[in-house]
């Protein structure tokens, strides 16, 4: 027997009510005074089969701002083992309008656009702004065209090392909306239909 559907209230923060699973990021910018910031979002994925990724931001942080400027920013997907770094990153800015902690994130440099990744990071992007889409209320959708695409070499799919396998040998970090985060480990084959085709 189905369990009984709830119709929530969207006058309220639904989102709240339930769990989603979400990429877990940290988007790379440079700031105006020619340092760089680092900030994670979850609200992120590829737009697209070919080389598009997007994410959900808003004009007042720093991340939408330095790359309206910039126009371009990095994205990496930090591992498991980057969980406390990724969460540093997220820190408040102090009086001085300065994030104290990104002097404690180790990063290494971007090779085609002027920016940096988190280091230990299993997959890394480097993209130009394709397009940035407002009025989702309070939030924007920031679009880029990703020009290099890096991959630690125990992260890359290979024909001789089953899916399974390797996902078990590196698990992925998801973020949990609201406020939880998970280890990817375990996963299956999906069933797809016979003839099934994008």
């Amino acid at each position: 027997m189905a369990e009984k559907l709830i119709t929530l209230d969207l006058n309220r923060p639904w989102w709240e009510r339930c769990f989603c699973v979400a990429p877990l990021i940290v988007v790379g910018t440079k700031e105006v005074n020619g340092k760089y910031n680092l900030a994670p979002k979850h609200m992120a994925m590829r737009l697209g089969w070919s080389n598009y990724f997007g994410f959900v931001c808003t004009p007042h942080h720093r991340t939408y701002q330095n790359i309206v400027r910039e126009r371009a920013f990095t994205v990496s997907f930090p591992s498991t083992d980057e969980l406390i770094l990724t969460s540093l990153a997220a820190a408040p800015r102090d009086d001085t309008d300065t994030k104290t902690s990104l002097a404690a994130l180790p990063t290494h440099p971007a090779t085609i656009i002027d920016g940096v990744f988190l280091q230990g990071a299993y997959l890394n992007l480097e993209c130009k702004l394709q397009q940035i889409i407002d009025g989702f209320d309070e939030n924007s959708l920031i679009t880029g065209k990703i020009l290099a695409v890096h991959v630690i070499e125990s992260a890359l799919r290979l024909e001789d090392l089953d899916d399974r396998d390797l996902l078990l040998q590196n698990p992925l970090l998801a973020y949990l909306s609201p406020g939880r985060y998970a280890k990817i480990a375990e996963s299956y084959s999906f069933p797809f239909h016979q003839g099934f085709h994008r």
